[in-house]
């Protein structure tokens, strides 16, 4: 045997589950089948009264092998997710009908298909340990457990609480696990193998409920009960509401339980075995476990990091300026365990940018997620100043002041001064040239831009950017901070706007070309939000304020002779300075904000930016606000600015919240297929101008068949 301990002692036999070479167990085809010849093994061994599964690794099971399931989908069809979906049931009936009583003991994580091989064992015995959490969180990643969750967790707890477990991905603590029914028994830490054997040494039934003649649910008999019935008619309409048409998989998990709680269990894991197939052949679930899980975690462990630098750890952290974006970056350093000096032009400035940390840690106290000393230690962390002296011990400078070209030198400038000389400086910006930046630092190889989002303490992106002269190591460093403080990055070169925010530019733009179009405010919004935005982009536009926009475009103009300005920054200039509508601040732009109620779009639009009689298809608007910003983002690859295919993902989608069911801006070329994008976006480009236009790399992908090397 390779990935499975066996030893058998007084009629029990035990498996340890423990993967050859990796962190953790998961499942896969090789995995299965030595499961498969075990049990049979097992099954027919008159000594064995009871088998206990457990695990060698911290973690019980992590679920499915995501690399190799990625890995095997380009190619996959639905009659090969079928046969994949069933060889794992097909392990899982083995195990629950064996003859024999089987206890999953878990002391570590039992997720996805590691849960579902919990809950194909008579019983399931949890350590009470914050780390044994189970749960089944395939809905995040496009599918749905495939190897029996659907039907037998509705069959043990119930129909409306197994779709809240199924439907919400969440993983719960030993101690709600048990309340809701996902696990039968809580033992102290180290004692679940004891509790196991007695459990087996009380010669328990191993005939599971629902292999019993006569068994029926208590809210289906063959046919739904009217109470069950209208629960899935009003789930039916929330997930809509909640997802839209663009997510295939909560639909499909409603759908499964649907159909699967009304016919008996081996008929309910064919549908089940019938629906995975359906979605793991749809290239949705492919683009979210590329982008969210797969290249998103090869970020985390250091993929653009350059080799044969040494790690670097930051103990002193300097933040330049205590506004929101400092005071952010100060809290996620801080409770990083990093000691930050908070420099701000006042000390009450200063201390105000203390006071964001002090909030947001009293928030955490209030809800149960940080212990009161927790907080005051990491508040602590954080010492606030006026005197730049005080950068003299820090490992690593972090300027967030105002975005004006002029400041930002000021303030290097007061910094250098007294830093170490090989201290690594980055700035905090979002459009300004990072080489330009770097003019006025003594030592630009030492020089690098981070581009945090707002608010720091949620979002978990940062942009990092390369100078002309930034050095392999001052690289290297950047990233080892970035992990240190536990947020995912991107590397781009440099160039105004860098990566994303020229590319976010596109979107906010187009809502304003559309606008001035004459195309209905209310479907420029509602188009956006059906292709999976979280917002549409003139409710964006009043979030970040239209005087940002219009800055942005008023300095690339002074500073940059090749920049040609948008024709929608009339709309800019219009709302922002001649109607004195700023966006939400200024409690009013696009949107009206009342004192009272929600927030509606402005009723003077329609005065200002005439609707036209002929309105465009929903469809057409949908296409255009998002392909405005996949061809940005392929000219962003073709000119440099972007390093690799999987960073435009991980940026679109970490960075602006581009669709996470495209897998990012170059993710949607590819699932539209590139061929067929190259044609729309020339028809686009004839329709609506230039912007469409494919790139040459685009064209010559499109003639070879070629695709992004991911």
């Amino acid at each position: 045997m390779n990935d499975i301990q066996l030893e058998v002692s007084g009629g029990i036999a035990t498996l340890k589950l423990d993967a050859r070479g990796a962190a953790v167990n998961t499942v896969s085809p090789p995995w299965i089948e030595e499961m498969m010849s075990v049990f049979e093994a097992l099954k027919v061994d008159a000594t064995v009264r009871g088998v206990i599964i457990a695990s060698a690794k911290p973690t019980f099971m992590a679920g499915a092998d995501l690399k190799y399931i990625l890995g095997r989908m380009a190619d996959i069809d639905e009659a090969e997710g079928f046969a994949f979906s069933q060889r794992g049931t097909a392990l899982h009936r083995l195990i629950e009908t064996c003859g024999k009583p089987v206890v999953a003991v878990i002391e570590g994580p039992a997720l996805g298909g590691g849960y579902e091989l919990a809950l194909a064992c008579t019983r399931r015995i949890v350590a009470d340990l914050p780390q044994a959490v189970v749960g089944l969180p395939e809905v995040h990643v496009g599918l749905l457990p495939g190897s029996g969750g659907t039907q037998r967790l509705p069959r043990l707890v119930g129909v409306e609480r197994a779709l809240e477990v199924l439907l919400q991905g969440r993983s719960y603590a030993p101690e709600a696990a048990l309340e809701l029914g996902l696990v039968d028994e809580r033992v102290p830490a180290g004692a679940v193998l004891d509790a196991a054997r007695r459990w087996i040494g009380s010669t328990p039934d191993p005939v599971r409920a629902w292999d019993r003649k006569g068994f029926a649910l208590e809210q289906s008999d063959g046919l739904l009960k009217p109470p069950t019935a209208a629960l899935f008619q009003q789930a039916t309409g929330s997930l809509l509401a909640k997802y839209g048409c663009n997510y295939p998989a909560p639909v499909s998990i409603l759908s499964c339980v649907f159909e699967g709680v009304q016919v008996p269990i081996e008929a309910g894991l064919r549908i089940e075995s019938r629906h995975f197939a359906r979605l793991i052949a749809n290239p949705v679930s492919r683009n979210i476990i590329r982008t969210g899980f797969v290249n998103k975690g090869r970020a985390q462990a250091g993929a653009r990091r350059p080799e044969g630098v040494p790690k670097a750890t930051v103990r002193k952290l300097g933040i330049l300026g205590a506004g929101m974006m400092g005071a952010g970056i100060a809290y996620a350093a801080a409770r990083a365990g990093i000691e930050v000096v908070l420099l701000d032009t006042s000390m009450e400035a200063a201390s105000k940018g203390v006071q964001y940390s002090a909030k947001l840690l009293s928030k955490e106290t209030a809800r149960g997620r940080r212990s009161e000393a927790d907080a005051a230690s990491i508040l602590n962390r954080i010492t606030p100043v006026v005197d730049y002296a005080a950068l003299a011990e820090v490992d690593l400078v972090v300027e967030a002041v105002f975005e004006d070209t002029a400041v930002k030198a000021e303030v290097t400038r007061k910094a250098q001064a007294v830093i170490r000389p090989d201290v690594l400086f980055a700035s905090n910006t979002s459009t300004l040239p990072i080489s330009r930046l770097a003019e006025a630092f003594a030592r630009p190889q030492h020089f690098i831009g981070l581009h945090f989002f707002s608010p720091v303490e949620r979002m978990e992106l940062v942009e990092v950017i390369l100078g002309r002269r930034t050095e392999p190591a001052a690289l290297a460093q950047a990233l080892d901070f970035v992990a240190q403080i536990r947020k995912t990055p991107i590397v781009v070169n440099d160039a105004r706007g860098f990566y994303t925010s020229r590319v976010f530019q596109t979107l906010i733009h187009e809502g304003m070309a559309l606008l001035a179009e004459g195309v209905a405010p209310a479907l420029i919004e509602n188009a956006a939000r059906q292709a999976g935005l979280p917002v549409g982009p003139l409710a964006l536009l009043d979030e970040v304020s239209l005087a940002l926009p219009l800055k942005i475009v008023r300095q690339a103009m002074a500073e940059d002779a090749a920049y040609v300005r948008p024709a929608t920054a009339d709309v800019l200039e219009l709302m922002a300075e001649r109607l004195g509508r700023g966006g939400r601040k200024t409690g009013q732009g696009f949107y009206e904000y009342p004192p009272e109620g929600s927030k509606r779009l402005w009723r003077g639009l329609g005065e200002h930016f005439p609707v036209r009689d002929r309105q465009p298809d929903v469809e057409e608007v949908k296409k255009r606000i998002l392909y405005v910003q996949s061809i940005e983002t392929a000219r962003c690859l073709e000119e440099g600015v972007l390093t690799h295919p999987a960073d435009a993902d991980l940026g679109a989608v970490l960075g602006w919240a581009f669709p996470a069911w495209t897998g990012g801006t170059l993710s949607l070329i590819e699932t539209v297929g590139i061929g067929v994008f190259v044609e729309e976006c020339e028809r686009l480009a004839a329709c609506y101008g230039a912007r469409f236009a494919p790139t040459r790399q685009l064209r010559e992908m499109a003639h070879s068949g070629a695709g992004f090397s991911y």
